[in-house]
């Protein structure tokens, strides 16, 4: 948290400069929810996708882990995205390079942001749905449900 109120005027910066497309963060932001799998962060960011462009298809894969009709340009931030939210925040080296390399750093830091951001929301909504099942004797809550988000 500290970090992005840090980060506070980045984060205003990433619509006005346009650095990253409503549509690449959003994917972005699909790939760490398929892996974190907060159903609060799983509704709002898919109804975001779709506002930006984003395929009901496509959404449904990127939940489920799949990049298969990911835009070619994206396909290494979004798979870079997995990544670091596989490995708890923390990607390996070689990963954090070829994302700079393929992006530069200006936009390497951003897309490292929206990742933050999403984490955040993320452990938010699990804590919250963990919350509930314990205070409503599992009756509440559903801290790590399965994504699936169809296209029906």
């Amino acid at each position: 948290m500290f970090f992005l109120l840090k980060k506070s005027g980045r984060i205003r910066d990433l619509r006005r400069k346009k650095i990253l497309s409503g549509a690449f963060r959003e994917r972005l932001m699909l790939a760490v929810i398929s892996v974190y799998g907060c159903r609060y962060c799983s509704w709002a960011h898919a109804r975001e996708a779709l506002r930006s462009g984003v395929n009901q298809e496509e959404i449904a894969r990127l939940l489920k882990g799949s990049i298969d009709s990911c835009p070619e340009e994206e396909a290494v931030a979004v798979l870079y995205a997995q990544h670091w939210a596989d490995s708890d925040t923390k990607p390996d080296h070689e990963a954090i390079q070829r994302l700079q390399e393929t992006y530069g750093i200006e936009k390497a830091e951003t897309i490292d942001l929206v990742l933050r951001m999403i984490r955040v929301g993320n452990l938010t909504g699990n804590t919250w749905d963990a919350f509930l099942a314990k205070v409503s004797f599992g009756v509440l809550g559903n801290a790590r449900q399965d994504n699936t988000w169809s296209a029906d």
